[in-house]
């Protein structure tokens, strides 16, 4: 009997599943507001230097247009001024929109005056993160996705050897405190510091909570729940627009969106831990006890009753040590090669494109709560479609076909005039929609392909080079200095070679999950069926031989 026989005895997609999926997903609502946050809590204002003071002035008010010159839409410039206020544009053939041509410019050595509109209170204006220090708005965000990329990895090795559940209530508390002190943050350095923690706890709410989903949930019901799930990250999106809409002053969004991590923290205590880790960790006892409750939820608990620690034991194969540790077995055979490298190629191209077209939404020429809402919506459909095709193609086609559209749409950009606005916006909302099927194809995808024994740490390495992904994707912006084109050229590369890597990954629909490296090793056709022992030794060879 295997361990999904077993889940199908004691319920299979039964009451406890379906409330634990629940209280998973939850929190989920809350990880695309701190994901795309820095869209609202650092937009940047309409502003222009402050205006150098004018001595002996007899005129009352002096005009902007004297003090500031103006850039080719006619708007006063947002980093330049006149050394020496230009008179002579009061004159009659002057215009409110006409420029000194040849006279003298300065920084703004004063400061900046910013004008009151969409975004009136954000991390730009507080902390003047414009002209010579508009690169700090993309390092912050940078700096957060590395929180996500040590965690990741962290993280995910912690859990493979401390538990699931004990790694995740941990991160629940740390998001929560984390974020409240983000918007009480004093200066930018803190305000740094405290995005990086959060983006810590981040990494570990959203791999232990795929972990726990992909570890109690039946074979048959794996895509439907982690479609599920991705809607919750859809919705998140919605709820975001509204707070944000609601709330336009940066520290009470901050605020808000962090306070019900604490809440989340304190319902944590009641998940059951995976018996599927504990039997693996030779905790046989506390799976045992973990499974009867899960039994007795179901309805199911004589069935519950007759299940011993001889068989669990007997369920889940122990293999010997792995030589380096959970890491090193990424690496060390040959099946678990090719996943890693995949997985690595599927999570950083999906990322890094996601957060490249989903962190610029002011660059679309569009409301921004409207390109909220819009960018959102297109998850609806695009989720639907890749849980269909998971269910029907398999989920390497599903993989491919995701990264591959998306791809295309962004490169499609390149030769659209800017002028067509509509049609470079509906190209971008179709190929952030093919991302957001990518991500959800991801969960499920890297969930089936790595073994229980270091499930997590595989789960660690996507979420790894997905950070990686979304931390060079702002830094990536700044290639539009050389070029305009060069971001999207970059931007729309990595998805469609990340396709052709999908097509050297395992099929994993309809398929029980790998409990150990052997099985993988098997499934990818580098072990036979009468081989005993997978060759973890650093010079290849098996055990006994």
């Amino acid at each position: 009997m295997s361990f999904v026989e077993l889940l199908t005895r004691l319920g299979g997609m039964g009451r406890f599943q379906v409330t634990y999926v629940a209280a998973l997903a939850f929190p989920l609502l809350m990880l695309a507001s701190h994901n795309l946050l820095q869209n609202f809590t650092a937009g940047i204002p309409e502003h222009h230097c402050r205006p150098r003071p004018v001595a002996n002035n007899s005129i009352g008010d002096v005009p902007l247009f004297v003090t500031i010159p103006s850039d080719d839409h006619h708007r006063p410039q947002r980093c330049r001024r006149y050394v020496e206020p230009q008179w002579h544009l009061l004159e009659t053939n002057g215009t409110a929109n006409g420029t000194a041509t040849g006279a003298a410019t300065e920084p703004c050595h004063d400061g900046w005056t910013y004008r009151d509109g969409v975004f009136a209170h954000t991390i730009i204006s507080e902390w003047d993160l414009v002209c010579e220090s508009k690169k700090l708005r993309q390092v912050a965000q940078s700096i957060y996705m590395a929180g996500i990329l040590l965690g990741s990895g962290f993280f995910g090795v912690l859990s493979d050897k401390f538990g699931r559940r004990a790694l995740l209530t941990w991160c629940y508390l740390q998001l929560g405190a984390a974020g409240a002190g983000t918007a009480a943050a004093p200066t930018f350095v803190i305000y740094c510091l405290c995005r990086f923690l959060g983006g810590l706890a981040m990494a570990g709410v959203s791999l232990n909570s795929a972990s726990l989903c992909m570890e109690w949930i039946p074979t048959e019901a794996r895509a439907v729940v982690g479609t599920i799930n991705g809607y919750c990250y859809t919705l998140g999106q919605f709820v975001l627009a509204g707070i944000a809409f609601g709330l336009p002053h940066w520290r009470w969004l901050q605020l808000v969106v962090s306070l019900p991590f604490f809440f989340f923290f304190l319902y944590s205590w009641l998940f059951v831990e995976s018996a599927r880790w504990q039997v693996i960790s030779g905790r046989p006892d506390l799976a045992l006890k973990g499974l009867r409750k899960v039994a007795r939820v179901n309805g199911r608990k004589e069935e519950g009753d007759k299940v011993s620690e001889e068989a669990l034991r007997a369920l889940v194969r122990r293999e010997p040590p792995m030589p380096g540790g959970a890491l090193a077995a990424l690496v060390r055979t040959p099946g678990m090669r090719t996943v890693s490298c995949g997985v690595s190629f599927v999570w950083f191209s999906t990322s890094f494109a996601y957060y490249g077209l989903a962190m610029d939404l002011q660059g679309f020429g569009v409301d921004i709560y409207l390109s909220q809402l819009v960018f959102a919506a297109v998850d609806i459909p695009a989720k639907l479609a890749s849980v269909l095709t998971i269910s029907g193609a398999g989920r390497r086609v599903a993989q491919g076909a995701s990264l591959g559209l998306a791809g295309v749409c962004i490169l499609a950009n390149i030769i659209v005039p800017t002028e067509l606005q509509t049609l470079r916006m509906a190209l971008a909302v179709v190929g952030k929609g093919s991302l957001a099927a990518s991500f959800n194809c991801a969960y499920i995808f890297t969930g089936e392909l790595f073994p229980t024994a270091i499930r997590q740490t595989g789960m660690g390495l996507g979420g790894t080079m997905a950070r990686v992904g979304s931390m060079v994707a702002p830094l990536v912006r700044m290639a539009a200095d050389v070029s305009p084109v060069l971001p999207l050229v970059i931007y729309g590369a990595a998805p469609i070679v990340s396709a052709i890597a999908t097509c050297f990954l395992p099929e994993t629909r309809n398929v029980p999950l790998p409990e150990t490296v052997k099985d993988v090793e098997r499934r990818g056709g580098h072990l036979k069926d009468e081989d005993v022992t997978v060759p973890l030794g650093p010079t290849g060879t098996k055990d006994g031989a």
